[in-house]
């Protein structure tokens, strides 16, 4: 059945006169189901009611859908080139039926103008950053999975108070410019505040610093405590194709997102904390280039990734300080077979920065064995147009006192507090064979 007459018989299921005017309109249902059979493994920590003992690594088969999706999309003609957009996708847990992260408009959502002279919408959407990830990451497993390349690059799987720089944020507004000369660029405010005071709390607290410093979490969303003190989020990208070049940059900035509770300096305590507002950034410089373009019968796209993480700390007398990261990646994308191979390395250095020893902020820690390393191999091959199969192996060579884990369905792995002896790092490892079907 044609998508259009699909969807607007969903559309006439919700209501009929929605229905009757989305016919003068460009409405089309569309989607993705993303399955794999996982081979995962990783060091647990101790349950005695479960009977494992701590450092147990036990290899798990899992089946797990991968950011599968259905969406409604459409645009109205309203005359002079300007075209009235809009779009409503949800997750769909294709592997289970259910879900709590499953619903109307749990992904990209939003409604917005779009002419000549560029876009604007709002809604719930990713930031900026996210689109950068596509000239570096794996693009030929769809940047999803328990491959995805933005477990240690952004802190993918973690929301933006608990540190997070890849998640999708509620209450934007966005620009995008149109494409000049191959050059496109986009700035996008989420205003972190939550109509009806909706608090999203997606976090809690592991691994708490030695200092009395803890983060106060909420979620992506936004909640009524931030909308009042005027927490935001502001990011930004540039992005230049010329051919086989692609180069792009982007920012990220988190304006009183996060919150310390300090109960140990002078004029703090257990009973009346001091609390503190947080400013942190993060920016991504990236590049990459197309070698098969100049080169007959040879295919070989090579790209890089740079990434500078700080967080905002406050130190055991109250002063400001920070703890920051840097990131870096290579990868490379080949034609083989009739498929595409892709490769990734990346690392994530030892925390830094004047915050003391110990201090956390997501999978970031202070100090000595904090850093981490990801390796992928993967092979990906097209079936038709609208199925892909995929394989791949992936591991997170995590040193003793990092906790990073998968950013599409996470595995959870023994969590170390920062110079506790005889412990063993979780190193989460997978072996994935998945198949994707568009529609």
């Amino acid at each position: 059945m044609n998508k259009k007459l699909v969807a607007l018989a969903v559309a006439g299921a919700f209501a009929l006169p929605l229905a009757a005017q989305a016919q003068t309109a460009n409405v089309t249902l569309y989607g993705r189901a993303n399955v794999d059979l996982e081979f995962v493994r990783g060091a647990q920590p101790a349950s005695v009611s479960q009977g494992i003992p701590a450092g147990d690594n036990p290899t798990v088969v899992r089946v797990a859908s991968n950011t599968s999706r259905i969406g409604v999309r459409g645009q109205e003609s309203l005359g002079g080139g300007l075209l009235a957009i809009f779009q409503m996708e949800s997750n769909v847990s294709w592997d289970t039926g259910n879900s709590s992260s499953s619903g109307l408009a749990s992904r990209e959502s939003y409604v917005g103008l779009q002419g000549s002279w560029g876009k604007v919408t709002m809604g719930k959407f990713l930031m900026p950053q996210d689109d950068v990830h596509a000239v570096f990451g794996n693009v030929p497993t769809l940047l999803t999975s328990i491959l995805a390349t933005s477990d240690v690059w952004a802190q993918g799987n973690l929301s933006k108070a608990a540190g997070g720089w890849d998640a999708r944020t509620g209450n934007n507004v966005r620009y995008d410019t149109p494409n000049l000369n191959g050059f496109t660029a986009a700035v996008q405010y989420s205003t972190q505040s939550a109509t009806g005071g909706f608090n999203d709390a997606s976090a809690t607290v592991t691994n708490q610093p030695p200092n009395g410093i803890a983060p106060g979490w909420s979620g992506s969303n936004g909640s009524q405590a931030q909308g009042v003190r005027h927490a935001n989020v502001i990011g930004l990208n540039g992005i230049y194709t010329n051919g086989p070049l692609q180069i792009a940059a982007s920012g990220e900035f988190n304006q009183k997102v996060r919150q310390y509770v300090n109960t140990v300096a002078v004029g703090c305590s257990a009973t009346a904390p001091c609390i503190y507002d947080a400013n942190d950034y993060d920016y991504t410089v990236t590049g990459a280039y197309d070698f098969g373009t100049i080169m007959k019968g040879f295919g070989l796209r090579v790209g890089l990734v740079f990434e500078h993480t700080n967080y905002q700390e406050q130190n055991l007398d109250a002063t400001t300080g920070n703890l920051s990261r840097n990131f870096w990646g290579a990868s490379a994308t080949m034609p083989v077979g009739g498929g595409t191979i892709y490769f990734f390395y990346g690392h994530a250095n030892n925390g830094s920065g004047s915050a003391p020893d110990g201090t956390t902020v997501g999978y970031v820690t202070h100090g000595a064995n904090t850093a981490t390393t990801q390796w992928e191999l993967s092979y990906s091959y097209s079936l038709s147009p609208r199925t892909l199969l995929y394989t791949g192996y992936v591991r997170l060579a995590n040193k003793a006192y990092n906790q990073t884990t998968f950013n599409i369905n996470p595995y959870s792995i023994q969590v170390c507090e920062y110079n506790a002896s005889n412990c063993n790092d979780g190193k989460p490892t997978g072996v994935v064979f998945g198949m994707v079907h568009f529609f």
